[in-house]
């Protein structure tokens, strides 16, 4: 073995033996049979990895990258973990800065890798991918028209970043779409402004937040209190329409404060660990300008995930508003970053939420009062008997909400796969033409680009806070219809 390896096999080691008892705990299932304790069978882990590194570098018939070697073994055992678990490179850890400051180059996307395929959560508004019209739940096959199969996500992500005012080819596969669509895009520096306001028949002030962003809940106070003021021209405001649609999450204190903003007091979220003791509990921020007494309404999808689920979560929970829409993306876990050397990291999940009420977020997601199609007519039932959409739960090795028997993770895992052939055979339907349903905007679209009072769900949410308003007068003897300025 040369100098350079092994210099770098102890690094190797390091790496691994730092999983410690989790990494162990994760593969339980798998050890080999034998007296040895968990520390034995660990070393003869360690062992085997570093044979088969003085394996690969002797005999390996071109000389090999040690470093690279020992760079895909750490990410190997992360992706053992979850989705979320990774290690993390220079770039992407000040990509990820970038992304929370709300101001970055590239185009606009969150996406995800489930079953080695890339697809699309979240096109945010206002960016060169949302208005190329890319979509939640687009499959990515190409970048420039190189396949992305076997690509990993940073990759992806490198090859759609450079400079503003280049352009990129992003082709995708769609459902109800025969063959791929291929988009020409022009990168750009990319300032999100995660709030978009409207006052619905004069009285019902309607915020959209895009992205749990810092100042986020600033923006959001600031746009409520506009709103009212607005319709104190009216008569006064009669309710409130909060959109989470497709908003994939952010900063967990962007979280709390929005949150805060609608809330007296209490919990807003907990976590759940490994280490009881270490139960980190976020309450209601005191003080500010707050909005409690307002009818309220929370409009939630399938694209909703994380921060959003949070938000909805503590709002459902405290009783504090109604949660109409899909059922959320199911995003509850919780990641802290390490720095490990070299500018790079590891992500790594350490624990998942809970709402106020104890309830799991984790696969779950968060489920509406009042189901909701983003559609009305015959689409909506041509589309709820195509199947549903990607959630957390269909991502490849995700984290589950409890812990199981090895019984029921082989069922699960079984009822799974079961469940990722019927989706891929749908889908091969749909881009084939056989099922595809009537053409209509993809639900979850970013609601910006249309009024919010002609869009489906936000009327429905507006009906049913009026409902409210006309009961709460009948209760205290009054009658006559509610006034609006449409």
């Amino acid at each position: 073995m040369s100098a350079r390896a092994r210099a770098l096999a102890p690094l190797a080691l390091a790496a691994l033996l730092a999983a410690g008892a989790g990494a162990a705990g994760a593969s339980a299932g798998d050890a080999p049979a034998g007296d040895a304790g968990p520390d034995g069978s660990r070393y003869e882990a360690l062992g085997l990895f570093s044979k088969v590194l003085h394996l690969v570098e002797s005999q390996y018939y071109r000389e090999v990258d040690v470093e690279r070697l020992v760079q895909g073994a750490v990410r190997g055992m992360m992706d053992t973990l979850d989705p979320h678990s990774s290690l993390l490179s220079a770039k992407t850890l000040e990509k990820l800065k970038e992304n929370t400051r709300g101001e970055f180059g590239g185009l606009g996307i969150q996406i995800v890798q489930k079953d080695g395929k890339i697809f699309i959560v979240a096109a945010i508004e206002d960016t060169p991918a949302h208005e190329a019209g890319l979509r939640f739940g687009d499959r990515i096959v190409e970048i420039d028209h190189q396949p992305t199969a076997g690509m990993t996500l940073d990759e992806a992500v490198a090859l759609m970043r450079d400079r503003p005012g280049t352009k990129v080819v992003v082709g995708v596969r769609r459902e109800g779409e025969e063959g791929v669509l291929r988009i020409e895009i022009t990168r750009r520096v990319i300032r999100v402004s995660p709030v978009k306001t409207a006052l619905i028949d004069g009285r019902y002030p309607y915020v959209r937040l895009t992205q749990f962003q810092r100042r986020s809940a600033k923006a959001v106070g600031k746009a409520v209190r506009g709103l009212k003021d607005r319709a104190r021209g009216n008569g006064g405001a009669l309710g409130l329409v909060l959109d989470l649609r497709g908003n994939p999450g952010g900063l967990l204190d962007e979280a709390v404060g929005v949150a805060s903003l609608f809330l007296a007091g209490g919990v807003v979220v907990s976590t759940d660990g490994r280490d009881p003791k270490r139960k980190e509990v976020r309450y209601v921020l005191k003080g500010g300008d707050k909005e409690t007494e307002l009818p309220m309404a929370v409009l939630i999808d399938e694209a909703s995930a994380s921060a959003s689920e949070i938000v909805a979560g503590a709002l459902q929970d405290h009783g504090r508003a109604i949660v109409l829409g899909a059922r959320s993306f199911g995003k509850g876990s919780v990641q802290t970053i390490a720095r490990i050397g070299g500018g790079r990291g590891v992500k790594l999940t350490i624990a998942q939420y809970m709402t106020p009420k104890g309830r799991k977020i984790q696969a779950r997601g968060i489920e509406p009062d009042i189901p909701s199609s983003s559609y009305d007519g015959k689409y909506h039932g041509e589309r709820a008997r195509a199947g549903g959409r990607m959630r957390e739960e269909d991502l490849r090795n995700h984290l589950v909400s409890v812990v199981e028997t090895e019984e029921e993770r082989e069922r699960r895992v079984a009822s799974e796969a079961a469940a990722r052939r019927r989706r891929a055979e749908r889908a091969e339907e749909a881009w084939r033409g056989k099922a595809a349903p009537e053409k209509a905007p993809a639900p979850g679209a970013p609601p910006g680009r249309r009024d919010p009072a002609q869009d489906f769900q936000v009327v429905q949410a507006v009906r049913h806070l009026k409902s409210f308003e006309l009961a709460k007068r009948m209760a205290a003897g009054g009658g006559g219809p509610l006034q609006s300025n449409p």
